[in-house]
Parts: structure tokens; sequence; C-alpha cells
């Protein structure tokens, strides 16, 4: 059970009585220039705290004096102290960061700083859907480490956490659960990745005690011992262990704990088993120099005390899915009480502590951050050598240099916690939280004063967005002058705005071009439209309807899906034949709808034919046929644009022809069109859809316009049909960034 000791008198004694005394219990770990330093914020602690007491019933002073006496038990340096001791100072008193850099320099100054945004950030209850629960919880664990500059401000927040939970015994029930369950779902996960141990097991120990009091008392009786007994045992296990390990020299590293109670509940749970069935309520774990000496260590365990059957995991033979490796085995040790050991070498154990392996990587966090983890990995280092003087300043001022934060955590008016990328504006986040308040907003209050839309965000800062119901995007917040939007998420949804004040019109253009497309063709069906989006890859009717009418797809094609044309007459006239008949080679005669190739001229059998290379037309685009001067038919789209302007005497030499029913195997180069907002990596995505697509690139022209941070692309390509193009231009669409993929002219 959790036992607290403090370096303070009763809580009946005053202030100053317990400041002194604390002072005179730090002789022994402090030297005197540091104390005198403490000394000073200890006064300066009195003056602006003076006697407030805080919920729990004591007053400030002695809640920072305990929260303080904490981090000394965790060794922490001077520095760390004061900023503890001045934790609120800044809230509640005349003293400014400014003073206190005067008094106590920089470092500390920015400590406190920071400790005073967490604590408005950490007093707030968040009005959050029970489905986003688990992701505003991990963006405020996020949000403690990247307001914090300085990993000590981590440890001051988790050590007064510490006193907090230790001190809520007397408090209403319902504030006292809120406070724990923050403790199990925040503060006792950032202990763990930061491998403060002691403080996560306490913390996770005290807020089951509160959450579920009758199975922690169940489980405090039956192991039928006190907490420091099994510590005890555990020393004696180890010092058994090292001595046999000497004998048989071998060099090994043994730590050891009891296990805690919310451990035990937690895999009784799990497990669905009772306390007799845990054989790791009290482990120890070897750590070696080889694989080798992992084996060896594992026959001596076996050798000295009785192997428990079906206890044993050899995660070096078979490491598990994240690549951990670790022999687990549980005996009957000292007492025939059961005990787990696990056996690892130091580079598996530096790999299951900061690497993928690590508990926090893969129990919690729910996103893989490279960046995130490694600031993670650097802070928990520096407190393994928070104690080795000038090399752990040196460390963290190299880690303040190198992990400079890549994110910034900012809050709803709701205390919703949402991440965005450093340099990000109101804009940004009011498209974050949803397009249409992005699209609406006119104004923003960060910490209730107004700021303009290209205001940079800090962590930590409260973002409410101001909207009109009429409002509408500005073409200046494309601007990437102005600064308005950082985000390429945010850019975007403002192009579609734009992009889609077209579509209305678009949507009646296409309506009116399908109906008079079928009815040129003769076709009475009624188009079933929605079944026809699906073909070409649209969602809905309406979307294939304005895809026509933009241009981004050919009317022809859609109305062939439609029904069958009735059958028609030729009407070639006579010269229009004596030209053909002069471009035909010797052959029967004609039949009036047979040819060869890919297409069929209506009526003519035979003649030379060769696709156009301004409009490129692909099987299943609508093609009129052009009677050239000894060069036989070239293919054209109906829509192509080099057909619109013919004088009356070209317009003569127009031919039906249509695709033949059993097209061969031929290759058809086609001009694709893309347009997308400019970004780091666009055409390699791009390139990588053709590849997967096997589609052969044989021509590429691209250009970026700085002005409006868009770029267009031009690619050549070789086809076999409609429909890989169709599929193609689907999944260039599903590219991040791309706005239009048509054909181009």
């Amino acid at each position: 059970m959790v036992k607290s000791t403090y370096n303070l008198p009763e809580q009946d004694s005053s202030d100053e009585s317990a400041i002194r005394h604390w002072l005179d219990s730090l002789a022994t770990h402090y030297p005197a220039q540091e104390r005198k330093l403490v000394a000073g914020a200890c006064a300066a602690l009195t003056r602006c705290r003076g006697d407030r007491q805080i919920e729990t019933g004591e007053t400030h002073v002695r809640h920072v004096l305990s929260t303080a006496d904490i981090l000394v038990r965790l060794r922490m340096d001077y520095e760390t102290l004061i900023a503890a001791l001045l934790n609120g100072c800044l809230d509640q008193s005349d003293m400014t960061e400014v003073q206190l850099e005067e008094r106590f320099g920089p470092g500390i100054a920015r400590m406190v700083g920071d400790l005073a945004r967490i604590g408005q950030i950490a007093n707030v209850d968040a009005i959050i859907a029970a489905k986003d629960q688990l992701e505003h919880e991990e963006n405020l664990r996020r949000l403690l480490l990247g307001i914090a500059e300085d990993v000590r401000v981590v440890l001051v927040v988790l050590a007064e956490r510490v006193h907090l939970m230790r001190a809520i015994k007397d408090l209403e029930p319902e504030r006292r659960t809120k406070i724990a369950r923050d403790t199990q779902r925040v503060y006792a996960p950032l202990a763990n990745r930061l491998g403060i141990w002691q403080v996560k097991w306490e913390l996770e120990d005290l807020s089951l005690r509160y959450l579920q009091p009758d199975e922690y008392k169940r489980i405090a009786s039956l192991l039928a011992e006190r907490r420091e007994e099994r510590e005890q045992y555990i020393v004696a296990v180890m010092t058994t262990l090292s001595e046999k390990f000497r004998e048989a020299g071998i060099a090994a590293e043994i730590t050891g704990r009891p296990k805690h109670i919310y451990s035990i509940w937690k895999k009784m749970r799990r497990k669905a088993v009772d306390i007799e069935e845990i054989f790791d309520l009290r482990a120890v774990r070897i750590l070696v120099k080889t694989v080798a000496d992992c084996y060896a260590a594992l026959g001596l365990v076996h050798g000295l005390w009785k192997h428990i059957p079906k206890e044993f995991d050899d995660y070096i033979a078979t490491p598990k899915g994240n690549l951990y490796q670790s022999l687990h085995t549980a005996v009957v040790g000292p007492g025939d009480k059961p005990l787990e050991v696990q056996i690892r070498t130091h580079e598996m154990h530096r790999h299951a502590e900061f690497g993928v392996a690590a508990h926090w990587a893969y129990k919690e966090a729910k996103g893989h951050d490279a960046a995130f983890q490694r600031r993670v990995v650097w802070m928990r280092n520096w407190l393994e050598l928070k104690n080795e003087g000038d090399a752990a300043s040196g460390f963290l001022e190299r880690f303040k240099s190198a992990f400079e934060p890549v994110h910034i955590y900012v809050l709803t008016p709701q205390s919703k916690v949402v991440e965005l990328p450093k340099g990000a504006t109101p804009l940004d986040f009011a498209y974050a939280i949803h397009s249409e308040i992005g699209n609406r907003c006119r104004g923003a209050r960060v910490n209730d004063r107004i700021v303009p839309l290209n205001y940079t965000l800090s962590s930590g800062e409260k973002v409410e967005i101001l909207t009109q119901k009429n409002a509408a995007p500005s073409r200046d917040w494309l601007s990437p002058h102005q600064g308005y939007l950082t985000t390429a998420r945010a850019r975007n949804r403002v192009r579609q705005w734009f992009k889609q004040q077209h579509f209305d019109q678009h949507l009646q253009e296409g309506r009116v071009a399908l109906d008079r497309e079928l009815a040129r063709l003769g076709v009475l069906e009624k188009p079933h439209l929605d079944e026809l989006a699906l073909k070409f890859n649209y969602k809905r009717g309406d979307d294939l309807l304005a895809a026509i009418g933009s241009g981004d797809l050919a009317v022809g094609q859609v109305a062939r899906q439609v029904g069958e044309p009735r059958a028609e007459e030729p009407r070639e006239t006579e010269s229009r034949i004596r030209v053909f008949q002069k471009q035909k080679k010797a052959s029967p005669p004609a039949s009036s709808r047979a040819g060869s190739g890919d297409v069929v001229v209506e009526g003519v059998d035979d003649l030379m034919t060769q696709m156009a290379q301004c409009c490129k037309p692909v099987p299943d685009d609508d093609i009129v046929g052009f009677v050239t001067r000894g060069r036989g038919v070239t293919i054209h789209r109906r829509d192509c644009g080099n057909l619109k302007h013919l004088s009356p005497s070209e317009a003569e030499r127009l031919i039906g022809v249509r695709w033949a029913d059993r097209p061969t195997q031929t290759i058809y180069p086609v001009d694709l069109l893309v347009i997308a907002a400019d970004r780091k990596g666009l055409l390699r995505d791009v390139s990588s859809v053709f590849s997967d697509e096997d589609v052969d690139v044989i021509g590429v022209n691209t250009h970026s316009e700085k002005s409006t941070d868009s770029a267009s692309m031009r690619f050549t390509i070789e086809i076999r049909n409609m429909d890989q193009l169709e599929r193609l231009r689907g999944k260039l669409r599903q590219i991040p960034e791309v706005l239009e993929v048509r054909r181009a002219y």
C-alpha cells in the first residue's frame, strides 16, 4: 500500500516553521550556496502566497513545500526546487517573469512561466465526446510535453500531482473521483513515458484507491504483507543472485521491485484470474553482456529455485512483434513465494526502454510520430544523467536546440486539445475543427483577446473562432505572403470552396449537354444517373453531370452507356465516296458496316486511318473522321477544338466513324492535365500512381505558380482503353492536394 513520508513537521505547525525544518533537511543533499538560493525562493514564496489555502485544506506554502520535498527524493537539482516553490506566484501576485529572471535567472523564470501555463490548462474541465476521449487524453499528454521547453517542468507537474493525490482523501467524492481519473489517464502514463517508475507506481495505486476502493482494499489484504516487507524480500533475492553470478564469473546488473497494487489488479482483470495465479508479484531483472550469458543466467536461476511449469517465455529466440527480446521465467523463490525473473542483454534493455519496444510506444501511443518519440527518448536519457553535473547540463542544452517542437497544442473553448503544425494560425485551427467553421470565419479570440487571422498560435492557448452565417473565404487567404494559412489541409479546403461555387453552373450545363447528346443518338431510355456515376468513379449523379459540364468527362462516353442508338442510313455524298475510293487499296467490295483495325469508317471498308495528335482519341470516346488529302481518314474526338471552327468546305470532309466491336490491343497516347496545390513530394506521389497502374509516361511538362501556390502538370501517357483512363483519373483525384484531373486538348 502507498505510504507517504515528508521532511516536514506536523500539519499544525506554522508555514514559517515548516520552511525552516525543510531547509535544514537539505543540508545532506545540496551545498550551502544552492541552499541559500532555495531559501531566497522560500522568502519570495511567503511574500507572494501569504497564508492562502487550496482545496485540500492545506496552505499553498505547505503544498509547494511538499511538492519540492518529493523532488528532493527524486534527486532533482536546486533550480527545479526553486521552480516548484515559485509555482503559482505569477498567477496570484504582482510578480512578473522579468522580475523572476532578474532574481533567479532566465532558466528558472521560463520554468515558472511554463508551469503557470500548464496550471491554467490542468484546472479546466474539457467537454469531450466519449468517442474522442482517448484522442483528447493523448493530445493532453503531448500538450504538457510540448509546453515544457525544459523537461524539469514536467517533473514538477508530476511531483505536484503525487502530493495532490496523497492529500485528496477528505475532498467531496465527485471531485476526488475527477482528480483520480485524470491522474490515471493522463499523469501516470506521462510518468511511464519518462521512465519515472516510482512516480508512476504511486500515481496508479492512489488512483485505484479512489476509483476502485473495494478492489484496492481486497488486493492489499490478499498480499498479507506490507510493501516494505516485500521490498526486503526482493533485496534478499538480489543478494543471493549476485553472489551466485560472481561465483560463476558472469557480470550481471540486477534490479528488482515488488509489483504494485494497480499492476496486480490490471493483470487479474486481463487474465481473468485471482491473485494466487499471478506469479510476478515479486520480480527481478538481470542484465548481462551477451546472449550466451542470458541462457547461462537462466540455468543458474533454475538451479537455485524450482521452475513453475508453463511460466517460461523465450522472446530472444522468438521476439515479439515490436522486436522486444528477453527471457521470462517464474520460479518458487525463498519462503515458497512465486518470483518472476527477466533476463536480457544491455542492448535488449535499451531497445525495450527507449526503442519501438518501449511499453508506452506500443501500449499508449495512438499514432506513429517519430519526432515526438525521439523527444521523449532524449527526455528520459537526461533524467538518467541528471545527477552527473556538467554532462547533464550540456545534454539538456543540446536537447533544447535539437528538439524544438514541430507541433503545437491549442485548446477549443470546450478545452479540447487540438494538434497543429508549429506556426499555425487561427484560420488553420478553424479548418482543423471543421471546413464550415473555416469557411464562415470572420475573426478569432486567443485567450479572450481579439487577434488577427494571421496571428501565430502557441501551445496552451485557448482559441475561439468568430463566425458569420453568410461569410465566405477570401482569395487573400491563399496568398503565401500574407500568412493566413500554413497547413496544406486548410489551403485545400479554401480552394475546394471556390471550385464548388461553379458546381451549380456546371451541373446545369452537363444536364443540357447529356440530354442533347441522347437526343442526337436517338436514345429514348431515361438515364439512371447514380448508377452511371459509379461507372465513372463519381459518388452521385449530380457529380457526373457537373463533370460533363466542366469538361472533365466527355458527354459521348456517358451517352453510350445509357442505351443503343437507333440505326440510321449512311448519308455520305457521292463525291465523298469517290474520295474514299481513290484512297482505297485493291480489295473485295465494301460492306456497309465493316472495317479493320480499331476504327470502322461507316459505309467504306479498308481505308487508312490514323489518330489525331491534337485530341488523342481513346476507345469509347465520341469520335468523328476527317478525310485528309493523301493520308486517309484522321480520327478526332467529336469535341476536339480543331473541329469547332471548320469552314463549310472543310466540314464537308467530316465522315461518320465508330470504334470496332473488337478493338485490337493498341496502345493510345493521351494528354492528362493534373492541377494541384503545390507541395513537396507531389510529383513523386503522382508518378507512383502511374507506376502502380502500369501506365507508361512518355512526356511530362510541369509548372508551379508561386503567387497562387499551385502546380499544373501535363502528362502524355499510353493507355489501352477508357476504363483504364477513368480508373487512373479516380486514383489521381485521391492524392492529397490534387484539385482537378482532366483530359488536355
